[in-house]
């Protein structure tokens, strides 16, 4: 007895956006089985012409297509520029994923299989560890206090104001929602421009859902969260800006001066990820810390004032 046939893809690209991590891409992205119609688009956000070399090399040893920036653009204006390629060869659906990610064929076709027949679906695998440990099945950000929990919080918080969210890590949606969204906003740089994406899908009449697929994400190769490993500069400052950009973008005043309130303790507990004892031997954490809330409580009001209407030269007060 035969198995049955799988169905033909439409024409994928998984997009990688690669920033001095060519030695990823050799471990994860080289193992990747494609299933047919699928192609691997390797975009680099310059960070030195040795690198970039690297990541040429890799490409025509593997028959990807590279994307070769002149500039580091973050990892949204990356992903943009992954996508404006992968429209240009005619995909349908465009899989994100992480340098220090390893899909298998299997899940990437469940991946473009959900998005094949849900255009306006954001899908998301199940993200596991090195060692199966779970990293990402469904993630929700709470809206009175931004705090960012897992799916299964959900019981203790019930009736929530709450939005679900696709990690950047893994993620697959189609070109004709990508487009209606506007892709990456790159203003955010690196961090939450994936809950930013996230929120845009949901306004624009898409949903999000977790499809049966998995994803091995080693985290820590890359600028990802590991419990008591100091975190980059990087790191810490967008992770804290971002936090207030979304909210002068996204939420009403009563939310964002509440968010404002709480951004001095929410930006220690993104500190504390890398543990206590960095906070006393070295400035450079405080110093991200510090810049990122003048940053972020800067980029609010230069958002409300482009929300106030304009008022006409001489009108009465």
């Amino acid at each position: 007895m035969t198995g049955e046939v799988a169905a033909p893809l439409p024409a994928f690209a998984v997009v990688i956006v690669n920033f001095g991590s060519s030695t990823l891409l050799r471990e994860h992205a080289a193992s990747i089985e494609l299933p047919a119609g699928g192609r691997i688009i390797v975009v680099d956000c310059f960070s030195g012409s040795r690198e970039q070399a690297r990541v040429r090399e890799l490409a025509e040893e593997h028959g990807w297509t590279a994307v070769l920036l002149e500039e580091n653009l973050g990892f949204g204006g990356g992903t943009n520029a992954g996508v404006a390629r992968a429209d240009e060869l005619g995909a349908r659906v465009v899989v994100a994923l992480n340098p220090d990610a390893r899909i298998d064929a299997a899940s990437l076709r469940a991946l473009v299989t959900a998005v094949q027949r849900d255009p306006m679906l954001l899908a998301s695998p199940t993200i596991v560890g090195p060692g199966g440990e779970p990293w990402f099945a469904g993630a929700d950000l709470y809206l009175a206090d931004g705090a960012v929990r897992g799916a299964r919080a959900r019981p203790r918080f019930p009736g929530a104001d709450r939005r679900e969210w696709a990690t950047g890590a893994c993620f697959a949606i189609s070109l004709e929602l990508w487009h209606a969204t506007g892709g990456f906003d790159e203003e955010y740089f690196l961090y939450w421009e994936d809950v930013d994406l996230s929120h845009r899908v949901l306004d624009r009449g898409g949903r999000w859902a977790l499809v049966d697929a998995t994803v091995v994400h080693d985290a820590g190769g890359t600028q990802e969260v590991v419990p008591g490993r100091a975190k980059s500069d990087i790191y810490y400052y967008y992770n804290i800006r971002n936090r207030l950009l979304y909210a002068a973008k996204h939420l009403d005043e009563e939310h964002v001066r509440g968010w404002l309130r709480t951004a001095p303790r929410v930006g220690l507990d993104v500190l504390l990820r890398g543990g206590r004892r960095q906070l006393v031997v070295s400035i450079r954490p405080w110093r991200a810390y510090l810049r990122a809330l003048r940053d972020g409580r800067r980029l609010v009001r230069e958002h409300r004032t482009a929300r106030q209407p304009h008022t006409t030269r001489g009108a009465v007060r």
